[in-house]
C-alpha cells in the first residue's frame, strides 16, 4: 500500500523560510540598516554631541521616565481590571471588555485631541482639577495620562488569560487553611501571574517609549519641559538634519532591541512557569 502523503497548506520549509527572510528584509531590516548607515556618517564626537544635547537628554528623561511610570500604573490597575473581568459578572461587562481594546483601534491623534479636550483648563475634567492646582494638559502630567491610556490594554490582555486558567479552588483551599486575602494573593495568586504581569509591564513600557500621536497634543511640547524623544526626531527631520534624527533614532532602536530581548525572556519564563512551553 502506497504511503499516504500529508497535504500541507503552506509550502515547504525552505521556500517558507525564504519568503520570511525576504519579507523581513524589505519591511524591517533594510529600513533599520539605513538608519544605522546614515548615522555612521557622523564621527563619534558628532554622534555624542547630538544624543547628549541638553534638550535631547531632557526628552530622554521625560519619555523614559513617564513610560516607566505609566507602565507601573497600568500594571496595578490593569491587574485589577483583568481580575474584575475574569472573576465577576456585572451589567455592562462585555462593553467594558470591548472598551479595553479601544486604544488599539482609536487613531492616536484622535486620542490625543480627546484627552486634551478633557484635561484642558476648561475641559470636562480639567475645570475641576485646575482650582486644586493640578494642571494636566500641556504639562508632563499630560504625557503620563496619554501613555497610561495607550498602554492599559497590553497589561489587561496579557494577564487576563492567566487569570482565566487559574482555578478558584486554589484560592478556596488557601482560605480554608486560614489564609487572609492578602496572604492568598501574595503567596498563591501572585507567583502564578507575575511572569505575565511583568510581560505586560514590558510591553506597555515599550509601546509608551515610541508613542507620538496621542502625546504631542496634550504635552504642549515645551522645550526642556514636555518634549518627548519622538518629537525631537520629527523636529530634526523638519530641519533637514537627517543625520541628527537618525542618531537619536539609533538610541531609541537600541533601547527597543533591549526591551524586545527582555520581553522574549519574560514570555519564555511565563511559558515555562505555566507549563505551556512548546
Amino acid at each position: 500500500m502506497a504511503a499516504t502523503q500529508t497535504s500541507r497548506v503552506l509550502p515547504g520549509f525552505r521556500l517558507t523560510l525564504g519568503y520570511t527572510i525576504a519579507y523581513l528584509s524589505l519591511i524591517v531590516l533594510l529600513p533599520l540598516g539605513a538608519v544605522f548607515l546614515k548615522t555612521a556618517s557622523l564621527s563619534l564626537a558628532e554622534f555624542w554631541d547630538v544624543i547628549s544635547a541638553p534638550r535631547v537628554v531632557a526628552s530622554y528623561k521625560l519619555s523614559f521616565g513617564m513610560s516607566l511610570a505609566a507602565a507601573a500604573i497600568n500594571s496595578v490597575f490593569g491587574l485589577l481590571l483583568a481580575w474584575s473581568l475574569v472573576r465577576y459578572s456585572f451589567p455592562g461587562k462585555r462593553l467594558i471588555d470591548a472598551l479595553v481594546d479601544l486604544p488599539f483601534a482609536l487613531p492616536t491623534a484622535v486620542a490625543g485631541i480627546a484627552l486634551t479636550a478633557l484635561y484642558a483648563k476648561n475641559g470636562w475634567i480639567g475645570q475641576y482639577l485646575d482650582p486644586l492646582g493640578i494642571q494636566v494638559a500641556f504639562k508632563p502630567l499630560g504625557v503620563l495620562v496619554a501613555l497610561v491610556f495607550i498602554g492599559l490594554p497590553f497589561v489587561v490582555r496579557t494577564v487576563q488569560p492567566i487569570l482565566e486558567d487559574l482555578d478558584t479552588e486554589i484560592e478556596e483551599a488557601a482560605a480554608s487553611l486560614g489564609a487572609q486575602r492578602w496572604q492568598t494573593f501574595r503567596h498563591v495568586i501572585l507567583p502564578v501571574i507575575l511572569p505575565a504581569l511583568m510581560t505586560g509591564f514590558a510591553l506597555a513600557f515599550a509601546r509608551a517609549v515610541g508613542e507620538y500621536g496621542s502625546v504631542i497634543f496634550i504635552a504642549g511640547n515645551i522645550p526642556m519641559v514636555s518634549e518627548i524623544t519622538p518629537l525631537m526626531i520629527i523636529t530634526k527631520l523638519e530641519q533637514y538634519d537627517y543625520t541628527g534624527a537618525t542618531a537619536i533614532a539609533v538610541v531609541m532602536l537600541l533601547l527597543s532591541f533591549s526591551l524586545l530581548l527582555l520581553i522574549n525572556s519574560l514570555q519564555a519564563w511565563t511559558a515555562k512557569r505555566t507549563g505551556r512551553n512548546h
